[in-house]
């Protein structure tokens, strides 16, 4: 079983950056792969960026590469996302999630734990 509890959201204008936690209970966090995800109000929830067990590979979405970097620290059970040159379209619930495996870690169903969200929101 793992617990995942997301931090650092909050309110920033655009071209701003923000940094995400995510800190994980429970010994096996270093086994996981884990992802970061949002949901805008009204849409679906969509992948963000994904990071491997050992934090040797790391993936991202199109809408954000060059811009979000994933980091994971195995030693605090936390994992990260460093948001920087946010745009209003950034806006919404993030969560993080921790997925078994390597594959397809761009899909929700992969995961098999989440945490509860926590809201960016990006103004113009």
């Amino acid at each position: 079983q793992v617990q995942l509890v997301e931090s650092g959201g909050g309110l920033v204008q655009a071209g701003g950056s923000l940094r995400l936690s995510c800190a994980a209970s429970g010994r096996t966090f270093s086994t996981y792969a884990m992802g970061w995800f949002r949901q805008a109000p009204g849409k679906e929830r969509d992948y963000v960026a994904s990071i491997s067990w050992s934090g040797g590979n790391t993936y991202y979405a199109d809408s954000v590469k060059g811009r979000f970097t994933i980091s994971r620290d195995n030693a605090k059970n936390t994992v990260y996302l460093q948001m920087n040159s946010l745009k209003p379209e950034d806006t919404a619930v993030y969560y993080c999630a921790a997925a078994y495996g390597s594959s397809r870690l761009y899909q929700t169903p992969r995961y098999d734990y989440w945490g509860q969200g926590t809201q960016v929101t990006v103004s113009s």
